[in-house]
């Protein structure tokens, strides 16, 4: 008989276990602690949406959409998409549902995420975000409350340290469009001397070639015009109160007049927390103020602002935490010990004692287990403690023992 070959794991997959499952759930945990801190609601949303959520939210150019999406047709011939990110799904789903009666909404959500690309250190074809927004609300506050939302998880998490807010405004629509315009002119007149991939934004995404990493496009792009030079006095004061609001805080900010985001929709604050300590793909979390998104949606004009955080790159910079430990575990000896300790077992867990039963081996290795596990308590029960209706329990870090009635050990172990 033919040997079934074992399916393999598909490439930019994982399967998250032991150490790094811990740094996972150490990130959701700090990022579930400072959501309640900031009284934001959590949602969920569907993995997958209409190809055109996607579509007409990121735009037909974008190298996400053009390269990046898993789309399939489904069984009625519909264009599915995996999400490759949270906010176009939470904007529809707020016009699809009639959120509009609860704005300004303060939301977040995690999960998976799904792009086709080349598997890197801390990326993945499907990798997991930590996403907040907030929606219906114009003021810079709004602004401000997720970049110190932002900063305190990182902080929560440990590793501010070495991480820096970059920050810049890419003003209002008015604003905008006028550095636009601006730098078509300029880019222009050095199109001989651009890289193929910025000649092509040129024409689609000039903005995107501000941050270019291309060695040829840097000279150019460097001496490109400020945004400074168009702004409004309405988008200057924006701005400004959104870096008064975050001195205010005690939040360390940086300008970077090169941070950009293409899409039309994206008005004022743009931002990212970057960091050296992961090699070129630096940026831990990102975001910025999408005024225009929801009418691009087909919805009335509605301000938004939010961030995504990628949860394994989260983990890659934090300390490892120490592993989960158990208050007791019971080892009974023979099968009349096994019988009675399985109704002990479910006792202790409704009473909220984290118990786990050794089954194998002898004494010494089952006492072994119990050690491994963290256990503070070994509880063991064999033909002498049946007899007696009491168990032995062993402290393991002490090496003592006492026998505790069937009926007390749950008021025994919770003391």
């Amino acid at each position: 008989m033919a040997r079934i070959e074992t399916p393999k794991r598909i490439r930019g997959t994982q399967d998250i276990f032991g150490d790094e499952q811990r740094r996972f759930a150490r990130v959701l945990e700090a990022f579930e602690t400072v959501r309640r801190l900031y009284a934001f609601r959590r949602l969920e949303i569907p993995v997958f949406e209409a190809t055109e959520v996607f579509s007409r939210s990121l735009g037909e150019t974008t190298d996400v959409v053009s390269k990046e999406m898993y789309t399939f047709e489904d069984k009625s011939q519909r264009s599915i998409t995996l999400r490759p990110e949270f906010t176009a799904g939470i904007a529809r789903a707020y016009l699809t549902e009639g959120w509009q009666q609860y704005a300004p909404l303060k939301l977040v959500t995690t999960g998976p995420v799904f792009r086709y690309e080349a598997p890197q250190a801390g990326r993945y074809r499907q990798f997991h975000q930590l996403d907040a927004e907030v929606i219906g609300a114009a003021e810079p506050a709004a602004d401000v409350e997720l970049l110190v939302f932002a900063d305190q998880l990182l902080r929560e998490l440990g590793i501010q340290d070495g991480v820096t807010l970059q920050l810049n405004t890419l003003g209002d629509a008015e604003t905008r469009d006028a550095w636009r315009a601006a730098l078509i002119t300029y880019f222009g007149q050095h199109r001989a001397d651009l890289s193929a991939e910025s000649q092509d934004r040129l024409e689609r995404n000039p903005l995107r070639i501000l941050d270019s990493k291309d060695p040829r496009d840097r000279p150019i792009a460097d001496a490109a015009p400020d945004i400074d030079a168009f702004m409004t006095s309405e988008a200057g004061a924006f701005f400004e109160s959104v870096t008064k609001g975050l001195d205010a805080a005690g939040v360390a900010w940086t300008r970077n007049a090169r941070l950009v985001r293409g899409l039309d929709y994206y008005r004022h604050t743009a931002f990212e927390f970057v960091t050296d300590r992961l090699g070129a793909q630096g940026t831990v979390l990102a975001g910025g103020r999408y005024d225009g998104l929801i009418g691009a949606l087909g919805g009335n004009e509605t301000p938004g602002v939010g961030w995504a955080a990628g949860v394994e790159r989260l983990a890659m910079l934090i300390d490892e935490p120490a592993a989960e430990r158990i208050d007791a575990v019971i080892v009974p000896m023979g099968e009349a010990a096994e019988a009675r300790a399985t109704g002990i077992l479910a006792d202790l867990r409704r009473a909220g004692i984290a118990t786990d039963m050794a089954f194998k081996g002898n004494m010494k290795r089952r006492l072994a287990k119990a050690d491994a596990q963290g256990a503070r308590f070994a509880i063991i029960i064999g033909d002498d403690e049946l007899a007696k209706g009491a168990a032995a329990v062993k402290i393991l870090g002490a090496g003592t023992q006492s026998e505790v009635p069937f009926g007390d050990l749950a008021r025994i172990l919770s003391a």
